[in-house]
């Protein structure tokens, strides 16, 4: 039943869009031939060139360069050097005799005794632990070992078919 009533609604916008349209239409058409289009103005038809050049141009000024080079001084100011000495001054005759320590030329004798440290005194003289006896022979490996299930092959089952 929804879909009935869908379908109806659906039918009549279908149909009321279609007539308004159809009317617009149709009224925009009478307007049109009813009044006039507006007149364009006259535009003035473009040139293809450009317009012609002054036969004078102005003329740029351009600075004059000096073709010579002006003379150069015939004295020129002549740099005052610094004055070095011809000879060298003579050495003086003695010089300042340095002062040297003065070492010794023999070693001091060595004390007959020489002084004994003093030791700490100890309440006890240091003595080595005893140590733990240690077995002198190492015990025999079993020849045989429990068998562990998971290691030992499956038990042999027989299938019986039925």
């Amino acid at each position: 039943m929804a879909s009935y009533k869908l379908f109806l609604i659906a039918c009549l916008v279908t149909l009321s869009s279609t007539i308004m349209i159809k009317t617009c239409s149709a009224s925009s058409r009478h307007l049109l031939q009813q009044q006039p289009l507006p007149q364009i103005p006259n535009m003035p038809i473009p040139t293809t060139g450009l317009p012609p050049l002054p036969s004078t141009l102005p003329q740029p000024t351009l600075p004059t360069i000096p073709t010579s080079i002006p003379p150069l001084p015939s004295t020129l100011p002549q740099p005052t050097l610094p004055t070095i000495p011809t000879s060298i001054p003579p050495l003086p005759s003695t010089f300042p005799k340095p002062t040297l320590p003065t070492i010794p030329t023999s070693i001091p004798p060595l004390p007959s005794t020489l002084p004994q440290p003093t030791l700490p005194t100890s309440t006890a003289p240091f003595s080595m632990p005893t140590l733990p006896s240690f077995p002198t022979t190492i015990p025999s490996l079993p020849t045989s070992f429990p068998s562990i299930p998971f290691f030992s092959p499956p038990p042999t089952t027989t299938a019986s078919s039925p």
